[in-house]
C-alpha cells in the first residue's frame, strides 16, 4: 500500500509541474511584443542600431518599410567569427501575430542571395531583402540564428519600420 501511495503521489506532482510549465509557456508566446522604437536597439557591442553581434559575427539593419503585404530591410554583414557563411535560411521574420516567413525571392527590387561564404573579419552587404507577412502592424521580429557551433547561437531582433 506504501508503494502505491507514493507512486501516486510521484504523479499527481509530475502533473502538477508539466501544467506549471505549459502555462509559463503559454503565458510567453501570449506576452506583448516590444513597443520601443529601434533607436532603442543598439546594443552596447555594436552600433548603429538596430543590430546584434553574435560572438563576433554582426548583422546591421537599415531601411525598414512596409509596402503593403511586404516589409523591406536592407541588411549588412560582418564576420569575425568561428562562423564561415551567411544564408538566406539564417533570416526569419516573425510579425505581431507570431507568423514566421523567410526572404521572398519573388518581390521586384528586393535581391535574393545564396550562402556566402566569408570569415575574418569581411564584410557582405548591404543586401535589399523582403518579407512577406500576413500582419502589417509593427513591431516586427527578425529571428537570426548563424551557424557559430553547435550550441549557439542565435537573437531575435525587435524592427520597428522607419
Amino acid at each position: 500500500m506504501g508503494r502505491r501511495l507514493l507512486l501516486s503521489l510521484g504523479v499527481v506532482v509530475a502533473l502538477i509541474v508539466a501544467a506549471v510549465i505549459a502555462g509559463g509557456a503559454y503565458t510567453a508566446l501570449k506576452s506583448p511584443l516590444q513597443t520601443k522604437p529601434n533607436s532603442n536597439l543598439t546594443p552596447e557591442n555594436c552600433s548603429p542600431g538596430p543590430c546584434t553581434n553574435l560572438n563576433g559575427y554582426t548583422i546591421w539593419l537599415s531601411k525598414i518599410h512596409v509596402d503593403k503585404d511586404v516589409v523591406y530591410v536592407t541588411v549588412k554583414f560582418q564576420n569575425s567569427s568561428t562562423s564561415t557563411h551567411a544564408s538566406p535560411d539564417d533570416l526569419v521574420l516573425i510579425d505581431s501575430e507570431r507568423r514566421q516567413s523567410g526572404p521572398a525571392t519573388d518581390v521586384v527590387g528586393c535581391k535574393s542571395f545564396t550562402r556566402h561564404d566569408f570569415n575574418k573579419g569581411a564584410i557582405y552587404g548591404p543586401l535589399d531583402l523582403c518579407f512577406r507577412v500576413t500582419n502589417t502592424t509593427p513591431p516586427f521580429i527578425l529571428h537570426w540564428s548563424p551557424d557559430v557551433g553547435a550550441f549557439c547561437c542565435q537573437h531575435d531582433i525587435t524592427i520597428w519600420p522607419s
